[in-house]
């Protein structure tokens, strides 16, 4: 019996392919880069072969650096970053390049879809708040302002449906991904005409592709794919799943007691239910892979990406370096944090460069600096505004669920024992971090062992295939510090609504 398992894991900027064993040990690793385009202000974008080659690239890496026989991988499945619009024409190549998740060319469409009440017409289909790079609004945009683009489109997909598609020649839309959309009806979990035509996008039902599931064996690897990844002609290949899917089964999510939050390029805060929330208050409400659930997350652009702006602009390789002492940015920075106590760090950063979860016009800002601070009173109110950004999410799904027992922490900043403890201290829950680097990759390889049948179902293949690396305690005696700390933040966010629209 074949040993092995392949997630691939395409981000916004980076794809990584990881080999895992059936019991989830990661065998190897290997990631590419892909250049982000921003051909126009508020536009980003990436080149569609590009994405492509660098993943057949990063596939043909890891099995050189696993060293193990491609008839030994059981099975292939995807994951990838949502939303955002991957369009291919009749002739099966890019229609154009692809538009990112981050995208805010259409936010003229959205904006009016909210002022005039179409958001809360449609949420009782969609489950979900309408927001820019949705493919609802780029689809509305492209046809006023690029209808060459919407004539040429055969079909319509996400990023992981067309890392599919190359893999295996086949077309179609899993619904996870489609789930997140606005683009189908989450109770029918089906296309809705009457949706669509809500949208101005009733002419383009033709171009959605049959929906499929996460687990579902939709396709082979083909012999122009083998020849370019190394792969086994034939290997079979799952459906695949939203990003933030593959996070929760990594993160061990199977039952409705669980909170898995992912600090990477966006705080996603979620949650499982057989019972959706369909609610002004919940950003998005989606379908899981496991089936009978739903995914209720509450996310925005307002996590460790901060911090990624902050060390691009501010820590300089060559002025620092790093490398000739031995260490990296963050190593470095997590030092510095760790020099300054909380008790003594009182400066608020909101960390809105890139969206803002407490108002549509918010900025990125730090208050109370002093000149007797530090660059660790910097960085430690860098990491704190990042968790008590995660924390306003969270507020809004405890409206409708207890806080758990536990919560479950993925993404960059569980790199840093510092940080995660600020998040451990702030919840006043233990931080439990999941074993491994690669959990896209990992949710993604569980999936495929449930296609192949390796596992009958998502609960046996979790409980087989994650691990627990450690748990992080809170410091009791913090809970009034990181209260009052948390305090301040909001209200300081709250004095500044009368001044934010001056800085737009």
């Amino acid at each position: 019996m074949s040993k092995y398992l392949l997630g691939i894991d395409n981000g916004s900027t980076v794809v990584k392919a990881a080999i895992f064993s059936t019991t989830g040990d990661e065998v190897a690793v290997a990631s590419k880069r892909t250049r982000l385009l921003t051909p126009e202000h508020g536009h980003s974008e990436r080149d569609m072969n590009e994405i492509w080659t660098e993943t057949a690239e990063a596939i043909r890496e890891v099995l050189e650096l696993s060293n193990i026989n491609p008839d030994d991988i059981a099975c292939i499945c995807c994951t990838g970053h949502g939303n955002g619009l991957y369009l291919i024409d009749k002739n099966r190549n890019p229609v154009r390049n692809a538009i990112m998740s981050m995208d805010n060319r259409a936010k003229a469409y959205s904006d009016r879809w909210i002022k005039d009440g179409l958001d809360a017409k449609v949420r009782p289909k969609t489950m979900q708040s309408i927001w820019p790079a949705q493919p609802n609004a780029l689809l509305a945009w492209l046809k006023d302002n690029e209808p060459e683009s919407i004539g040429n489109t055969e079909w319509i997909l996400m990023c992981k449906d067309y890392i599919r598609f190359r893999l295996t020649g086949e077309i179609n839309a899993e619904l996870t991904d489609f789930s997140g959309t606005s683009l189908i009806n989450n109770q029918t979990k089906a296309y809705d005409q009457q949706l669509l035509e809500m949208f101005g996008l009733g002419d383009l039902m033709k171009k959605f592709p049959p929906i499929i599931q996460t687990h579902d064996i939709v396709g082979n690897i083909t012999r122009e794919a083998s020849e370019l990844t190394g792969l086994s002609e034939e290997t079979p290949v799952a459906g695949g799943m939203f990003d933030i899917d593959a996070c929760g089964l990594a993160s061990g999510m199977i039952n409705d007691s669980q909170l898995c939050m992912i600090a990477g390029t966006w705080g996603n805060n979620q949650y499982i239910s057989k019972q959706p929330v369909v609610d002004e208050n919940v950003f998005m409400t989606s379908c899981y892979s496991i089936p009978g659930y739903y995914l209720m997350l509450e996310g925005s652009a307002t996590s460790a990406s901060n911090l990624e702006w902050f060390l691009t602009e501010f820590f300089d390789e060559k002025i620092y370096g790093f490398k000739e002492q031995g260490q990296s940015v963050y190593d470095y920075c997590n030092g510095l944090v760790s020099s300054v106590s909380p008790e003594e760090s009182n400066i608020v950063f909101f960390p809105f460069l890139y969206s803002s979860n407490i108002h549509p016009e918010a900025k990125a800002c730090f208050l109370g600096i002093d000149g007797w601070h530090n660059k660790g009173h910097i960085l430690r109110s860098i990491y704190e505004g990042i968790v008590f950004g995660h924390k306003t999410h969270v507020e809004k799904l405890l409206q409708f669920r207890e806080m758990p027992e536990t919560i479950q922490l993925t993404g960059g900043a569980t790199n840093s024992s510092e940080w995660v403890q600020i998040f451990a201290d702030t919840f006043q829950v233990p931080i439990e971090l999941p074993s491994g680097t690669e959990l896209g990759a990992l949710g993604a390889a569980i999936a495929a062992a449930v296609a192949v049948q390796i596992y009958p179902n998502y609960e046996s293949a979790v409980k087989a295939m994650v691990n627990f690396s450690r748990v992080i305690e809170p410091d009791k005696e913090r809970t009034d510090l990181y209260e009052k700390k948390y305090n301040r933040y909001k209200k300081s966010a709250e004095s500044l609504v009368g001044l934010w629209s001056d800085f737009n």
